[in-house]
């Protein structure tokens, strides 16, 4: 990429399966409830709402709700690898269109824990 370009590259994004608990550390989960398809400023953006559980005997137990955004839909379930589906998408990098999309987010899921990858 040119010095001073802001040309974006895509990634793949590995679909979690909803509903299922993933063990994160070793006193924690996390399970992704639902995926969203949100049109912001005639692209679209992809982000993931889920719920986070911390059980330990250090620190008790606390849960709340997360979003992850992956980023904008370059091309929706566009392969399947080692039974899981992808999409290509491209991360939001820009300030302004993370903010806007954060208080949008925020309203939508009533939280303000929102990881942009």
């Amino acid at each position: 990429m040119a010095v001073g370009s802001t040309a974006q590259t895509s990634t793949s994004y590995r679909h979690l399966e909803l509903g299922k608990d993933i063990a994160t550390g070793i006193a924690g989960v996390y399970t992704p409830e639902k995926e969203v398809r949100l049109t912001h400023k005639g692209r679209e953006v992809l982000y993931v709402v889920g719920e986070a559980m911390l059980s330990a005997s250090c620190c008790g137990v606390g849960n709340w709700v997360y979003v992850a955004v992956p980023g904008y839909i370059i091309s929706w379930h566009s392969s399947y690898e080692g039974g899981v589906l992808m999409s290509e998408v491209e991360p939001i990098s820009d300030p302004e269109a993370r903010e806007e999309l954060r208080k949008i987010i925020e309203l939508r899921e009533s939280t303000d824990r929102i990881q942009f990858e």
